[in-house]
């Protein structure tokens, strides 16, 4: 902001200019909320209006999830707009008197003092009180309350007040902690559960979660986590080869009811750079223009299919590299459906292109070119001379004919990766990228809005870049999700999947998964050194022991629940040895005597 003292150093024309930018600026913004202002409106419309009724079962509570957390993600991009309404209490809307957490949950007491009992003035400050701030956590299977208490300490002699302030939270005086937040949203975009699904699974483990609750939450996120979203596409358009490919996805129009086709669009770095990341981007249609949007004034490598779309990025300077993987493809339809001789030459031909490939996989950029040039380029020029001449020998128009017009029309492209070592033989990295959506797609039945399938994108793109880079990707959401209000601004590419390192990392145990069950029984397992183990049955493996012990203990958690689960320690730092007893543990569970491979409990690493 400028300063009083700046401002009478300005002359009358540069006040005017100051006055008149300003203006321009407070117009500009004014513009954008009342636009986001009436898509608000109509959202509202169309979740109150009669129409809605034409909506049943499934559909219905999904257009409501979709319209509840467009709206909660409006408000929030109006509040970070125009704060001084929401400061001042102007335009806040009313919160509903928030039912207390039940007291038969277990509760964990986090204490926030102040650094210093001691007063400015040199007395001791005494303790007057406290102010306790209830969150819901949530571990697969239990719920949990965290106490935060904010002690009040006051100095007898000048009567000041010092109190810790109230950790700063992705949802402002919201209940839920980072890991439930995590939870909700892995739950929906990597296990694509719906909410309203995910409303029952919570009711059964102790707490029912309406679904316009869990629907504002996803809202807020989608809103706080866009900032991380755009850093992470900055970097990913830093790299000078990606790849691309985008499959459809039914999106619904609310107005009338019916669906029409959008399309999730990938982008993402390839196998063999080491920054790893994948970036979604959804949109309308399949129009070319949505990828030169994305692209902007990227120029480099571009790794997709024939699709016309991407035609008008090579004019503007876009090198293209084609899929070897789709020329493949149309000799092995040929193949599997008519047995077609020439098909199967065909494929021993391409299965000598990727042999090569699988050898130079592990080398660096030049090696790879270099072995490339020997092996793999007379192994290409080979295929490409038995492509033209069966080409003179099949009829026009055949299913053969088609196969090898692909191939030879697109040779340039195809053998693009034979120039550069850092080019990928085909696309198959970015269609394994694309993959699980399909399960999604099957869960969502349709996208409930253009917002609802870019917040879905967005979200997408952090768990799954987490998960290319190997993190475990709830204790990267969770330690995200904590970290992002505090963070500068300048300060965020720390948070991006593959520069990320866990905040705290934990000094105890950790959890892992496994296929091991005791006598059938589960329930799950906590991390020992962070409250009361609820574990009545433990497998351990100490350091030096070649075989497990079974140890039986009942240990209350809290709720009076008595469970029983397996878990298995190692020492922190993995030998050979302990890495074995591992393995043998995760492969056969009858190796530690009465255990049973039957249900999924927890394996510990310590």
């Amino acid at each position: 902001m400028t300063s009083a003292l700046d401002l009478s150093t300005l002359g009358a024309d540069e006040l005017r200019q100051l006055a008149s930018r300003l203006l321009e600026e407070m117009r500009g913004k004014q513009a954008l909320i009342d636009k986001l202002t009436h898509e608000m409106a109509i959202l509202k419309r169309l979740k109150f209006a009669a129409s809605s009724e034409a909506y049943t079962g499934e559909q219905q509570r999904m257009l409501f999830e979709t319209l509840d957390t467009d709206i909660e993600a409006l408000t929030a991009e109006i509040e970070q707009l125009n704060p001084t309404k929401t400061a001042d209490g102007e335009g806040q809307k009313q919160q509903p008197k928030r039912t207390a957490l039940p007291a038969s949950l277990p509760r964990k007491e986090v204490r926030h003092d102040p650094d210093s009992t001691t007063c400015a003035c040199g007395c001791q400050l005494q303790r007057i009180g406290e102010d306790v701030a209830e969150k819901l956590d949530y571990q697969p299977g239990v719920f949990t309350v965290e106490r935060h208490v904010r002690g009040k300490w006051v100095c007898r002699q000048c009567e000041t007040l010092v109190q810790a302030p109230v950790p700063p939270q992705i949802i402002d005086k919201g209940i839920p902690t980072a890991g439930l937040l995590a939870h909700v949203l892995i739950a929906k975009y990597l296990d694509h559960l719906p909410l309203y699904r995910q409303s029952g699974i919570y009711g059964r483990a102790g707490f029912a979660i309406p679904d316009s609750t869990l629907a504002q939450w996803v809202g807020v996120c989608g809103v706080q986590l866009q900032p991380l979203v755009d850093a992470l596409s900055e970097e990913l358009l830093a790299q000078r080869v990606l790849h691309a490919d985008e499959t459809p996805v039914a999106m619904l129009k609310p107005g009338n009811g019916k669906t029409h086709r959008a399309y999730l669009w990938s982008y993402c770095s390839t196998a063999m750079n080491d920054m790893k990341a994948v970036v979604f981007d959804f949109a309308e249609s399949r129009a070319g223009r949505h990828a030169g949007e994305f692209l902007g004034d990227w120029r480099g490598t571009l790794i997709c299919d024939d699709f016309s779309g991407y035609k008008h990025l090579f004019k503007q300077g876009i090198i293209e590299a084609g899929c070897m993987a789709h020329a493949r493809r149309k000799f092995h339809e040929l193949y599997a459906n008519h047995k077609s001789q020439i098909a199967e030459e065909a494929l021993k031909l391409f299965g000598v292109l990727y042999d090569i490939e699988r050898e130079v996989q592990p080398l660096d950029a030049e090696s790879r070119q270099e072995m490339r040039n020997r092996l793999a380029r007379p192994a290409a020029d080979t295929l490409h001379t038995w492509l033209l001449t069966q080409r003179q020998r099949v009829p026009d128009g055949s299913a053969t004919a088609k196969a090898i017009n692909y191939s030879l029309g697109r040779w340039g492209a195809l053998t693009h990766y034979l120039e550069d070592g850092a080019v990928p033989i085909d696309n198959n990295w970015v269609e394994n990228q694309i993959r699980p959506i399909a399960l999604g797609k099957k869960n969502w039945l349709f996208a409930g809005s253009l917002r609802a399938g870019q917040r879905a994108a967005a979200v997408m793109t952090l768990l799954h870049s987490a998960r290319l880079n190997g993190h475990d990707v709830h204790a990267y959401m969770k330690d995200v999700l904590e970290r992002l209000p505090t963070l500068p601004a300048s300060r965020i590419t720390e948070l991006l999947p593959h520069r990320w390192t866990p905040a705290n990392p934990p000094d105890s145990l950790l959890q892992y998964p496994v296929n091991v069950g005791w006598l059938g029984a589960y329930s799950r397992v906590e991390t020992a050194g962070q409250g009361k183990p609820d574990f009545s049955a433990c497998v351990a493996i100490q350091a030096g022991q070649s075989q497990g012990t079974l140890s039986r203990e009942r240990v209350n958690d809290g709720a009076k629940h008595e469970c029983r689960a397996v878990m298995v320690r190692i020492p922190t730092q993995e030998t050979e040895e302990s890495r074995l007893r591992r393995q043998r543990c995760q492969l056969s569970g009858s190796e530690f005597g009465r255990v049973k491979a039957r249900k999924v409990a927890h394996f510990y690493y310590a």
